[in-house]
């Protein structure tokens, strides 16, 4: 069991873990031994997490989701699997964390008085220094 929260839990069956060849140097070992770990967890086939939540981890994490609807995460940073795993798993419960978070509603406001005619003097104010470089005409 991955915890997420005291009431949110993932199951080991909910996550699918591969272990590839790790890109970049290394010397010899790193042509033979598959430390990076591939992460995959299936965001709409998970029933611990809320629907909305669901909603807003595709939303948040719309660049790492394949079209079948799975979370990828590599992990790759260090040289052993276990701590690749760990890595892998601590960012999963990293993104589902933020998708449980409910943003708040956004109040919309009106500008006040004071700032509407502040902004209309300064646009005033640009016009008439744009209007101060234009070059003298031969009626003046």
């Amino acid at each position: 069991m991955i915890a997420i929260t005291p009431h949110i839990s993932l199951s080991e069956n909910d996550i699918e873990e591969r272990f590839i060849r790790s890109p970049g140097p290394g010397g010899q070992n790193v042509n033979k031994v598959a430390t990076a770990v591939q992460l995959r967890f299936h965001v709409a086939g998970c029933a611990a997490l809320p629907p909305d939540a669901r909603e807003r981890l595709r939303h948040l994490a719309r660049g790492r989701i394949t079209h079948e609807g799975y979370l990828v995460i590599r992990a790759h940073t260090f040289r052993t699997r276990e701590r690749n795993r760990r890595e892998a798993r601590e960012r999963l419960v990293h993104w589902i964390s933020r998708a449980l978070e409910v943003p708040e509603r956004r109040i919309a406001t009106r500008p006040s008085l004071a700032s509407h005619r502040r902004r209309l003097q300064g646009k005033h104010a640009r016009g008439a220094l744009k209007e101060r470089r234009r070059p003298v005409s031969a009626a003046d």
